[in-house]
C-alpha cells in the first residue's frame, strides 16, 4: 500500500500458527476494524480495515477532500473490508467499493469468487455487481472453465445453491476464455458489468 511504507500484517513464522486465507497479525502499525460511524469494532465484527503508525502517511498534500474521506481520528481507512478472528488474525473479505448491495444485503464478491473457485472444474471465477431496478444491484459471475471440461450455467447455480445463501447466488453467468487484468496483473472486476453490456 502506497500510504504505508511497510507491510501492515504478516503470518508469523513457526511455531506460531499460520492461517491460510488470513493475512496474519499486525506487523508494526496499529490495525483496527472500524464502522461507518468511526466506531472501533470487536473481534468477529466486519468493517473497514484501518491503520495508523509512524510508517503511515499523515495525509494527502493539498487534497483536503481526500483527507476527510480517508482519515478518522488519526486512523487511515484502507478501503478494505475485513475482521479479526478470536486469535487476532486479520481476514480481508473484499474491497468496500466492490461490495454488492442487493436489496439491502451487503455481499462481498470475493466470498462468492472463493466458493465458485472451490469447484474442481472452474479455473477462474470473478463476481461483480450490476444495476437492477428492483433490488438496486444483482450479482453476475464471469467464469473460465478448465480446458476440456463442460460446465453449464445450471451446473454453476446448482453448485452455488449448495454452498451459499440464496441471495448470494449469481443471477447471470458468463463463460469466458479470459478475464481482463490491469497493468499490475490484478483482475479488473470493476469493468466487467460494462464489458457484458450490463451498465453504461
Amino acid at each position: 500500500m502506497t500510504e504505508a511504507t511497510h507491510q501492515m500484517t504478516s503470518n508469523p513464522l513457526p511455531p506460531k500458527i499460520q492461517k491460510p486465507g488470513f493475512v496474519g497479525i499486525p506487523a508494526g502499525p496499529d490495525v483496527c476494524i472500524m464502522d461507518d460511524n468511526d466506531k472501533i469494532l470487536n473481534q468477529g465484527e466486519i468493517g473497514e480495515v484501518c491503520i495508523k503508525g509512524n510508517n503511515v502517511t499523515l495525509g494527502y498534500e493539498k487534497n483536503p477532500e481526500a483527507n476527510k474521506k480517508s482519515f478518522s481520528n488519526g486512523w487511515f481507512r484502507t478501503g478494505d473490508q475485513g475482521y479479526f478472528d478470536q486469535d487476532g488474525y486479520l481476514k480481508i473479505s473484499g474491497r468496500l467499493k466492490e461490495i454488492i448491495n442487493k436489496g439491502g444485503e451487503k455481499i462481498s464478491p470475493l466470498e462468492v469468487d472463493n466458493v465458485l473457485m472451490d469447484h474442481p472444474l472452474i479455473e477462474q471465477a470473478v463476481c461483480f455487481g450490476y444495476e437492477d431496478k428492483m433490488l438496486g444491484e444483482e450479482i453476475a459471475a464471469a467464469i473460465i472453465v478448465k480446458e476440456g471440461q463442460n460446465f453449464s450455467e445450471i451446473d454453476v447455480k446448482n453448485y452455488a445453491e449448495e454452498k451459499l445463501a440464496k441471495f448470494k447466488i449469481p443471477k447471470k453467468i458468463f463463460f469466458v476464455n479470459e478475464i481482463p487484468k490491469g497493468a499490475t496483473g490484478k483482475l479488473q472486476r470493476n469493468v466487467l458489468a460494462k464489458n457484458f453490456g450490463l451498465s453504461n
